[in-house]
């Protein structure tokens, strides 16, 4: 029987479909002119974070200015909902300057993504805020895109993950998901603010409750650890120590 030769195709390109999201960016962001000292809590340097559409997207974009500051790697995955919300919430911010930022971004649909895997080294994950759209999924286990599948990666891997719920007020569903996942190790972090720290304004709030989650990633953010300038959001009294006189 003769056999017909095998058909010869070119390679295929590395990636079939261009999106702005889901390529690496192609100038790593410039380190800061004042790096601050090394994360000691952080085994690989390395941290995803993800911002969904819920409201709430200033406290993603200052905790991706304070993890750039502090000269630490980011995966940022911005999901379907999360851009229309940046866009009405804070104008001021362009997705290119928030990828600039970034050391790696993704797009959601992009589950041949490097953090997809548990092999790829990364020492935990921000999702902030986090919709309960995907609160539900990583309860479930149920990975349809970027956002949840790695989540799901820390979750068996046994890394830090810090969900920054925003909802108001919540329901039993709600609830006995974030029990679910508080009861494997995952970290549920509302934005709630400390008056204690006497704020002069919404900048103040919002650095605060970035500070303090960070703090569950073993970031120090200390102004007295870290110069002014460079991921100092826990300023001042920005910690309790008691009453003041």
């Amino acid at each position: 029987m003769k056999l017909c030769p095998r058909l010869s195709l070119p390679p295929l390109p590395l990636r079939l479909h261009y999106h702005p999201l889901r390529t690496y960016t192609t100038q790593p962001p410039q380190p800061s002119p004042n790096p601050s000292p090394s994360q000691h809590n952080l085994r690989h340097n390395r941290l995803i974070l993800a911002l969904t559409g819920a409201t709430g997207s200033i406290y993603g974009i200052r905790t991706l200015e304070t993890l750039h500051s502090l000269g630490i790697q980011t995966h940022l995955i911005l999901s379907k909902w999360a851009i229309p919300t940046l866009q009405y919430e804070t104008p001021q911010y362009t997705i290119p300057h928030l990828t600039n930022l970034a050391t790696h971004a993704h797009s959601p649909r992009d589950l041949s993504a490097p953090i997809s895997s548990g092999s790829y080294p990364c020492d935990g994950m921000i999702i902030a805020p986090c919709s309960m759209k995907t609160l539900a999924a990583i309860r479930m286990g149920y990975g349809e895109d970027l956002i949840s599948r790695a989540a799901d990666v820390c979750i068996k891997e046994g890394r830090k993950l810090v969900l920054m719920v925003r909802e108001t007020p919540l329901s039993v569903i709600h609830l006995e998901n974030m029990v679910a996942l508080a009861r494997l190790g995952v970290v549920i972090f509302p934005p709630v603010p400390a008056f204690y720290t006497r704020p002069k304004g919404v900048e103040d709030v919002v650095g605060h409750s970035v500070a303090r989650m960070l703090d569950c990633c073993g970031v120090r953010v200390d102004s007295s650890y870290t110069d002014s300038d460079v991921g100092g959001v826990m300023m001042g009294e920005g910690r309790w120590v008691g009453w003041r006189k």
